[in-house]
């Protein structure tokens, strides 16, 4: 018999009977019925019930064992009587009686229970993290990322993609968030970086000859976390294709999303086509380029209707460049004076003076500024924002854009206060047509406002004889649940419009060509037109799970201030080593 195990601890079903068996794994609960001792036994594959009777010779031993330590037991696979059957186990038909039991491993105290799920301090949890994937919860998170990871490569795979490996160790990019810098000892004073993307690689790629490129690639920014993004390091679905327009790219990635959302989760998703918007519009009717849009709830435009209200922070701003615009929370007119308090109270949070606000019950506008209305300010109103009995407006009125990010953020905690969006649906959505460039509002300048490599929508046309706040961009965002996933765009492949989009910004010629070496001569020996995109797989596999925090869905993350509490880094390093790289430290003087 095997020393260890022939069976796993979820594999025993009734059909065993009689057996006799060997398992090992962690006490994961321990009780004492009368005399009889009842073991939970947990592996990796699940638990089986371990029976030791009294008159065994090692019932002393199994008293005292904690949970958590390792065992390895052997002993007869017994059904259960029909009235202690677990249904909630696979194995809870059977259960072993012990003939031998072996203690392979002591559990000190544990700084946490593993076999409930307690709120414990994220730095406890962080610190013993091997301690921590055994709940169940986070167990399940680990194999669901497993689980993700290796769908998406089938998919892929059966699409027609292949995978390739791109550099870990390659050149710092001026673009972006910071780099991790890698000392080299061959050649002084120099350095390799990690790469934030293999986004010049992957389009090199397509210059070589390749067609469909993807890779699960690891990824390093020296960036704050926050809840949906890991400081240091991350993972995406890197994708690019040559000879492709975007509606072809959009086909691949929704096939890809809805097949893993159909796959992996129980939830619904509310169209497999998923809907464009452009950013324009979404700043507009939104408040963000990321909108959640499991609920349905648009801000109106209703600038010109308060020209002449008597209400002056209304006239205003519609009668200079300002902005009105109104939320319809459908049905809230029935919520308490509280509820309105409550949300005056977080538009101030995020730097509003206010929060306007109306309710519509028994045929009547209420609220403290419907005095100020004139009859047909109101029945106006009534009509844009296709308010009816029951429901309730709220007011922004200021700068067009700072009104519209307010706004947006209203409109996000209404979704929450009012349970608007579905918790078991997931709403994918496009955001396209991004503005190529945008003006400064410190300089006045023209500078890029996103990725300065998509190609311009009319591309050398445009550039040349448009203006180029009016230039849109063959770039996309795909947000789910108000979570951006991923930016893409079609690539910019001529080396002329490249040089006449970097001219508008302000560059010369010679920025191009000696910060983007690579690209700049690959475009000059036959670049097929492609694009491409790449989707964070920590926030789609967060959106499986149904966490809040990213970090749950990572096996061993960094916490909030990039530090690696299991492991102790970053950490110093002997001076030796220092000067093998050439590196002297030079602490800030707080840290001396």
């Amino acid at each position: 018999m095997h020393p260890y195990r022939t069976h796993t601890c979820g594999a025993l079903r009734k059909n065993d009977t009689g057996a006799t068996v060997k398992l090992s794994g962690w006490v994961h609960r321990k009780r004492d019925h009368g005399g009889v001792i009842f073991i939970d036994l947990r592996d990796h594959y699940g638990l089986t019930q371990v029976v030791v009777n009294p008159e065994a010779p090692f019932f002393a031993e199994v008293e005292k064992v904690r949970n958590e330590s390792v065992i390895t037991v052997e002993g007869e696979v017994v059904a259960r009587t029909e009235d202690t059957v677990n249904p909630g186990m696979d194995t809870g038909e059977i259960e072993v009686v012990a003939t031998s039991y072996l203690l392979e491993s002591v559990c000190d105290s544990l700084p946490f229970p593993v076999n409930q799920e307690l709120d414990c301090p994220e730095e406890t949890r962080l610190g013993h993290r091997f301690l921590d994937l055994r709940r169940e919860r986070m167990h399940n998170n680990i194999l669901l990322r497993s689980r993700t990871t290796a769908l998406v490569r089938q998919h892929l795979v059966e699409r027609g993609f292949v995978e390739y490996h791109t550099p870990i160790l390659t050149s710092s990019s001026p673009e972006g968030a910071r780099d991790y810098l890698v000392p080299s000892r061959l050649y002084p004073g120099h350095f390799y970086a990690l790469p934030q993307a293999p986004q010049q690689f992957k389009q090199l790629l397509m210059v070589s000859g390749f067609d469909k490129y993807f890779q699960i690639a690891p990824c390093f920014r020296d960036e704050d976390s926050r809840a949906d993004r890991s400081p240091g390091e991350f993972y995406q679905i890197d994708m690019e294709m040559s000879y492709i327009t975007q509606d072809d790219l959009f086909a691949e990635l929704e096939m890809l999303m809805v097949r893993l959302f159909k796959e992996l989760s129980n939830k619904h998703i509310v169209a497999e086509v998923f809907p464009r918007i452009a950013y324009r519009d979404a700043m507009e009717w939104y408040g963000t380029d990321k909108p959640d849009i499991r609920f349905d709830m648009k801000m109106a435009d209703c600038t010109d209707i308060f020209t002449d209200c008597e209400l002056k922070v209304f006239s205003s701003q519609a009668r200079g460049d300002g902005a009105i615009k109104v939320l319809n929370a459908k049905g809230a007119a029935s919520q308490s004076r509280k509820f309105f308090d409550d949300m005056e109270r977080y538009a101030r949070s995020e730097g509003a003076k206010g929060l306007a606000w109306l309710a519509l019950r028994e045929n009547e506008m209420k609220g403290p500024i419907a005095k100020f209305m004139s009859e047909g300010e109101k029945q106006a109103l009534m009509e844009r924002t296709g308010a009816e009995e029951g429901d309730a407006l709220f007011f922004g009125a200021g700068p067009r854009t700072e009104t519209n990010e307010l706004m947006g953020k209203v409109r996000q905690m209404l979704g929450i206060t009012l349970e608007l969006a579905r918790r078991d649906a997931v709403a994918f959505c496009w955001i396209v047509d991004f503005p190529m460039f945008e003006r400064d509002p410190d300089t006045g300048k023209i500078e890029f406002s996103h990725n300065p490599f998509s190609m311009p929508q009319g591309g050398m046309d445009a550039l040349q004889n448009g203006d180029p706040l009016d230039v849109l961009a063959y770039q996309y965002d795909i947000v789910c649940n108000g979570v951006e996933l991923s930016s893409g765009a079609i690539r910019n492949h001529r080396p002329d419009i490249m040089l006449k989009a970097f001219e508008i910004a302000g560059y010369d010629d010679n920025t191009v060509k000696t910060k983007f070496p690579a690209l700049w001569k690959a475009f000059h020996y036959g670049a097929p037109p492609h694009g491409g995109i790449a989707p964070g797989l920590d926030r789609i596999i967060m959106l499986l799970a149904d966490e809040p925090n990213i970090r749950e869905i990572i096996a061993f993350p960094l916490n909030q201030r990039a530090q690696d509490l299991l492991m102790g880094a970053p950490n110093t390093v002997e001076s030796k080593q220092l000067e093998e790289l050439h590196i002297e430290v030079k602490l800030p003087p707080e840290s001396e």
